[in-house]
């Protein structure tokens, strides 16, 4: 690997530093999507329990607890319970809003990963066939192999290398964008699930909350 890195120049550094910014944003998106992602319907399942129980002070501390989108927009419409229907929903829509820019974090920087390694690769390409130009004048008329190997190395070598830190940076990209979507219809459904239910299937009346 180091013979590979000195035969690819020094274009090789950054393109090292785009794998290593790569698996960094990688690990850090998958560890908080999986925070972010709860078992929504056993989630609401319970805080409906302890509302209908009269007890909205704890509902929202349960909130508090959990982790991801979905607990916050739950809390918010805790918090919100008695205004309008109309102004309930803007509220729960906002709240939702809110969270898909902390979902979608450093995808932008991932993809510009991908998108950038291969035409670093290709600069150095055009580096190395550069270099063999110069060797071929250098030595003409009689140029041989060992005068345009280097050149022919660097060509090589940073292309594969910037296409082998694209492809699974593009790949990670994708895979961690359908989790955000999926994340995001989670967010959608409890959105509505929690809408109905404070507006239409809570069985406590207004009387039963506690001030929070």
């Amino acid at each position: 690997m180091w013979e590979l890195m000195i035969k690819g120049g020094w274009i090789m550094w950054p393109i090292l530093a785009c794998s290593v910014a790569a698996a960094t944003l990688f690990l850090e998106r998958v560890f908080h999507l999986h925070r972010a992602q709860i078992k929504q319907d056993d989630f609401l399942k319970g805080i409906y329990t302890i509302v209908n129980r009269g007890n909205m002070a704890e509902a929202v501390s349960i909130c508090d607890q959990t982790p991801g989108p979905v607990a916050h927009m739950v809390r918010i419409a805790l918090l919100h319970s008695d205004e309008p229907q109309d102004e309930l929903k803007q509220t729960i829509n906002k709240a939702g809003i809110s969270e898909i820019p902390r979902l979608e974090k450093n995808l932008g920087g991932l993809l510009t990963i991908a998108q950038v390694t291969p035409l670093l690769g290709l600069m150095g390409t055009v580096i190395g066939l550069i270099n063999i130009f110069m060797a071929m004048e250098q030595n003409a008329p009689l140029a041989e192999i060992g005068d345009i190997s280097a050149g022919i190395w660097q060509a090589l070598v940073t292309t594969a290398v910037g296409i082998c830190v694209s492809i699974p940076s593009f790949a990670a990209y994708n895979f961690l964008l359908s989790r955000v979507e999926a994340i995001t219809l989670n967010m959608e459904h409890a959105s509505e699930e929690i809408y109905r239910f404070l507006k239409y299937e809570r069985t406590t009346g207004d009387s039963d909350h506690e001030s929070l």
